[in-house]
């Protein structure tokens, strides 16, 4: 037995050598156990610990459905599945919950081991996963659809107050906070990196937004990024952080402040402003405004003001129930349609850039005086304060056109193939994804994922396909594996079928393509062309007829292809079992 003074001399040389070893391994840069704050930046393209645990988890619900569902499957050669909802606005959003709850009557949802969204799809993604067994429960889910009580003004705006403190402020936390009080009617106040811990009755989630910087100047492997409960990052070049602190401040890629981590509102905010993009005011832009065929700087600049107050007024509609104070917004929206119609009576074709300039300029000083007499009108009361500050928030945002912005953890990070757009700015501005793939398919190709078959319901506006050969072109970029699409399915853009298989092969995924409108519930072309524009994705908030219709559309399309589906989630199985048998990880 050693003496005390002996047991001290080689405890204190112990722990200098402990000392020595870690010291070595920060200057050595090497893998060791080194406090996030000096490392927290994670550089890989395989999953994080996080989520393969969850994986490993969800898998043993998926096996347990395939069994029900009487498909051969063993604990080894569980198929990767991954449902990938389009964006589309309040029809993607209100389809997506449509096509999973027909999904759970089917017995098919619990076969899903993740769930990708981009712009509309994920607002429902958020609204659903606060319940942390949805999957279980999908009646609930399509019920908060229509007997969610409205989120009231006060509190949206006392929510707006709190964010207006914070240094990342922006359009995005307007567009978020209206479009949960308004559409979604439901203030959702978690955290995504909550969920990190939960069990895994529900399919693994994964949010995509892109990088403004990157996607208007950057190299495509610094536009995709990807939030899951676990990490955020970019995708392509595998450069992640703990979900909890996206936002907070680096440098160098060391953690010099950790910030609060943003709510499930204001993610909902950055992930669903396609209209943060310049180049989609095209889609606000009468034939009046637009003679010339060129949408010119001064143009954007009054419709930036016409397109958001008038978003503004719809939303905050939603939100508001008292008789008087309706009245008051149906007479700001009668004042602003009299001031957008009296413009058109004046002729822009004939003038020069410098008079449209100070024309269309003159148009935005008008619009918003009148907003600021209207405000000043108000009685006193509630309604006036809540009215005044959110439009008092909202004007000096749209000068700056700023939308999501957050903190960079990549500024000035030491790594080769971080972009240079990346590199310099202290800030990421994250946008909505689908304006440049409107499915998640960057997310879900490669090894990282692995996956066997892509659920893909389409709830697009615009070209039919289009996220298909987007997805075809981005993947042979990035070198990644892709099913081959036939030209004939393309001469079907007009008037496409309910149901498309492209088969992969090898170590290509198979695609399920499910257009919302289709030959099963449109008669021709010109009927679907009609129930896109009727739904189109820029519109004011939908009645609950729209909402119906556009859920039953959903579930209808799962219904009748359920036998596609049990046919192909049937031979992702098999391809996963001749994976394993191979050795195949």
């Amino acid at each position: 037995m050693q003496t005390g003074l002996t047991g001290f001399m080689n405890a204190v040389v112990c722990l200098c050598f402990v000392n020595s070893v870690i010291l070595s391994q920060a200057a050595d840069n090497m893998e060791g156990n080194v406090a996030l704050s000096e490392r927290p930046i994670r550089q890989s393209h395989s999953l994080c610990a996080g989520e393969k645990e969850y994986v490993h988890k969800r898998k043993q619900i998926v096996l347990h459905s395939l069994n029900t569902l009487e498909i051969n499957c063993t604990a080894d050669s569980v198929p990767h599945i991954a449902l990938l909802a389009s964006g589309g606005g309040q029809r993607a959003a209100v389809g997506l919950v449509g096509s999973l709850h027909q999904m759970e009557k089917e017995d098919l949802l619990d076969t899903l081991l993740y769930l990708g969204g981009v712009s509309g799809s994920t607002w429902s993604m958020a609204s659903l996963y606060n319940d942390s067994q949805f999957s279980t429960n999908m009646d609930a889910a399509v019920s908060r659809l229509f007997d969610s009580p409205s989120v009231k003004l006060e509190q949206a705006v006392d929510w707006l107050g709190e964010r207006a403190k914070e240094e990342h402020f922006s359009l995005a936390d307007i567009w978020g906070v209206l479009t949960s009080a308004g559409i979604m009617k439901q203030m959702d106040l978690r955290c995504l990196s909550d969920e990190a811990n939960r069990n895994a009755t529900n399919p693994y989630p994964i949010y995509c937004a892109i990088e403004k910087h990157c996607f208007t100047q950057g190299p495509i492997e610094g536009k995709w990024f990807e939030i899951s409960p676990h990490e955020a990052g970019f995708t392509e070049l595998g450069l992640f952080i703990e979900t909890s602190l996206l936002g907070s401040k680096f440098q160098n890629g060391t953690l010099l402040e950790k910030k609060k981590e943003m709510d499930m509102v204001k993610l909902q905010g950055i992930l669903g402003c396609a209209i943060s993009n310049e180049e989609t005011l095209r889609d606000f832009v009468p034939q009046w405004l637009n003679v010339s065929g060129h949408l010119d700087s001064a143009a954007k600049e009054y419709l930036r003001v016409w397109i958001i107050l008038d978003k503004v007024i719809a939303l905050t509609r939603i939100t508001v129930k008292d008789t008087t104070a309706l009245m008051y917004l149906d007479k700001l929206q009668k004042i602003l349609e009299d001031k957008v119609n009296h413009s058109k009576t004046e002729s822009v074709e004939a003038e020069s850039m410098e008079e449209r300039k100070t024309l269309f300029n003159q148009w935005s000083q008008e619009l918003l005086a009148a907003v600021e007499t209207w405000s000043q009108s108000l009685d006193d009361g509630a309604f006036k304060t809540d009215v005044s500050f959110l439009i008092n928030q909202v004007i000096p945002l749209i000068a700056e056109w700023k939308w999501g912005t957050t903190g960079n953890f990549l500024y000035r990070y030491q790594e080769s193939s971080v972009p240079a757009c990346l590199y310099s700015n202290e800030r990421l501005q994250l946008i909505d994804a689908g304006l440049v793939i409107n499915v998640p398919y960057p997310s879900f190709l490669g090894d990282k994922r692995d996956i066997d078959l892509i659920i893909a319901p389409e709830y697009s506006a615009g070209n039919m396909f289009e996220t298909l050969t987007l997805a075809r072109d981005y993947a042979a970029e990035m070198e990644k594996p892709f099913p081959e699409i036939n030209d004939t399915i393309l001469e079907d853009r007009d008037w496409p079928k309910d149901c498309y298989v492209l088969e992969g092969k090898e170590k290509e995924p198979t695609i399920i393509y499910m257009p919302l409108f289709n030959r099963r519930n449109c008669k021709d072309a010109e009927e679907f062309k009609a129930k896109m524009d009727e739904f189109s994705t820029f519109q004011r908030p939908f009645s609950q007829e729209k909402i119906k219709f556009v859920l039953e559309t959903a579930k209808e399309n799962v219904k009748n292809n359920k036998e596609t589906l049990l046919k192909e989630i049937n031979k992702a199985a098999l391809r996963r079992h001749n994976k394993w048998k191979a050795g195949e990880p």
